[in-house]
């Protein structure tokens, strides 16, 4: 990468962040903007770097129409065209209610019983 010439590094980054957008189901809502997860790790996520001025505080994480992670959030910087995003915390959102006792399986969702 050190021989190169200004214009095809650019030419690289730009085809390599285009990859990743198009890859990538995840994306990130804030109230009503929508946008694209380019990296996800286990400490935060990378955003493309023009895309989310000013994004912090409480977020959705979607994996496309799939509720993921409610996540607060703050900024830590730009690197390589990215910004880069750190959780505060981030919690699973469930399918469904939590319950304080042992279910022991799966019971039937819809029986019907027998009527004589």
């Amino acid at each position: 990468m050190d021989h190169l010439s200004d214009a095809i590094r650019k030419g690289l980054e730009d085809a390599r962040l285009a990859s990743l957008r198009r890859a990538g189901r995840l994306c990130v809502h804030d109230g009503d903007r929508i946008h694209r997860v380019l990296r996800l790790w286990d400490g935060g996520f990378a955003l493309e770097a023009g895309a989310a001025p000013g994004l912090r505080g409480h977020v959705d994480l979607y994996d496309g129409p799939r509720h993921v992670y409610r996540c607060l959030v703050i900024a830590d910087g730009d690197e390589d065209g990215e910004r880069v995003f750190e959780f505060k915390w981030n919690t699973a959102v469930a399918d469904r209610a939590p319950v304080d006792f042992v279910r022991e399986g799966e019971a039937p969702s819809a029986y019907l019983g027998y009527v004589a």
